[in-house]
């Protein structure tokens, strides 16, 4: 399964408690959306770090990296292209 694919999965399954793809589109925004508090933002950098054995750092916790299911596939491939 591909990254965009496990992090919808995830957001999908804790979030909104469905499997339905159709429920969330991947541009749909996670916070404006109120998808995800900033509780829910930590679970799922949490998932992403221990799904990918990646480190997230404070200064990468920001909208830009988290705000939709594209931005954070963009994100991880990012992080473990480096």
């Amino acid at each position: 399964m591909d990254h965009k694919r496990q992090i919808k999965q995830f957001v999908l399954k804790n979030y909104l408690f469905t499997d339905d793809d159709s429920a969330l589109a991947d541009g749909d925004s996670l916070i404006r959306s109120g998808t995800i508090d900033s509780t829910g933002m930590l679970e799922l950098i949490f998932h992403i770090e221990e799904t990918w054995k990646l480190k997230v750092a404070d200064e990468e916790m920001v909208p830009a990296n988290f705000e939709t299911i594209d931005a954070i596939a963009a994100f991880v491939a990012r992080k473990l292209a480096a």
